[in-house]
């Protein structure tokens, strides 16, 4: 009996790859046949496909993307510039899964709310020629886009819209969330509402604060001590806690614009979080599990996905087509805390 050698390691992993000529050398075709396979050509008979695909499972063949998509002039890859990528960033999941639905590949950024590496990513992104790009502004202008934007790069911004340029935009409905809170509060016995929020440089930030100061007019009220816009830091929010709890009087209910504005206070509250009646802009895990649950305004990131997707590849069909900004609807849902009453 003989013994077989093992086979290198090494020589294993310079094996050359499986190439479309020997494609069509085991499916007995003619090299084009394999081509035209490869890049779906519906004109192919289905006995051709069916040898062509038998011989690349047999092959282990991977069809050269790099080469397929110098033939396109496309890359089949999109840009996305976030806020964070360390947080779980629901509408970046969105856009991933639609995105994969249009076989387009997400090649994602993080800007850290910083405007210079918001440029820094997104340029990145223009230099390795993208197919399109989704954009999550920090900036308040991207002039420094414009010279792509007519070159014909598609962009369509999420969350909030890009300045000093015209792209197509996804934005949650802002005011309608903070009156839904706000009256929420008021409905259970609340007058005296106080709100934490994001940066106002913001635009999010921005529009939601200004929402939340327009209900306290109209309900008649004064934002003396109530309003605390500013950057989320635990530091930062938790000096605004403690300002809007010892005021004079203290506030009995809380409006908080984001996630991560929610946490820091519900990190502060502590066991005591049910002194305080609590509405959150942003759904997040875990909300529906503490006690009280957490009501909170919530966006469709869904929807917000899946609609800049369908714009970016509308942009891309037709790069003269009027600007698009879809405005999508959040929703309250009640799990408790912005139930609570105030106290007698």
């Amino acid at each position: 009996m003989t013994e077989r050698a093992a086979e290198d390691p090494a020589a294993r992993r310079r094996r050359k790859r499986p190439t479309m000529r020997d494609v069509a050398r085991e499916a007995g075709v003619a090299l084009r046949t394999v081509s035209r396979v490869v890049n779906d050509d519906p004109t192919v008979g289905p006995h051709l496909v069916t040898r062509v695909r038998a011989a690349i499972t047999a092959l282990d063949y991977a069809p050269d993307e790099r080469a397929q998509q110098l033939r396109r002039g496309v890359s089949g890859t999109i840009g996305a510039a976030v806020r964070n990528l360390a947080d779980a960033h629901p509408v970046l999941s969105a856009v991933d899964q639609a995105a994969r639905q249009a076989r387009l590949t997400v090649l994602a950024m993080s800007t850290e709310d910083e405007e210079e590496r918001e440029r820094e990513a997104v340029m990145s992104m223009c230099r390795r020629r993208v197919d399109g790009i989704i954009i999550e502004p920090i900036s308040t202008n991207h002039q420094y886009l414009a010279a792509e934007l007519e070159s014909g790069m598609p962009l369509v911004a999420v969350d909030r819209p890009t300045g000093g340029v015209a792209a197509d935009a996804v934005l949650s409905d802002n005011a309608a969330g903070i009156g839904m809170a706000f009256r929420h509060l008021v409905l259970h016995g609340h007058h005296r509402i106080a709100y934490i929020g994001d940066d106002e440089r913001i635009f999010t930030g921005r529009e939601r604060a200004a929402a939340f100061r327009a209900c306290v007019a109209a309900n008649g009220g004064t934002i003396d001590g109530l309003v605390h816009p500013g950057f989320v830091s635990p530091d930062r929010v938790a000096a605004a806690l403690d300002a809007v709890l010892r005021g004079n009087p203290p506030a009995t209910a809380l409006i908080t614009g984001n996630v991560a504005t929610t946490i820091e206070v519900l990190r502060r509250l502590g066991a005591e979080a049910g002194r305080l009646a609590i509405v959150g802009f942003d759904d997040f895990p875990l909300a529906d599990i503490l006690r009280p649950g957490v009501t909170v305004i919530a966006q469709d990131s869904a929807v917000i996905g899946r609609t800049a997707i369908e714009l970016l590849l509308a942009r891309t069909a037709d790069p003269d087509r009027p600007v698009r900004n879809v405005t999508v609807p959040v929703e309250l849902i009640p799990r408790g805390s912005g139930e609570l009453r105030p106290p007698p």
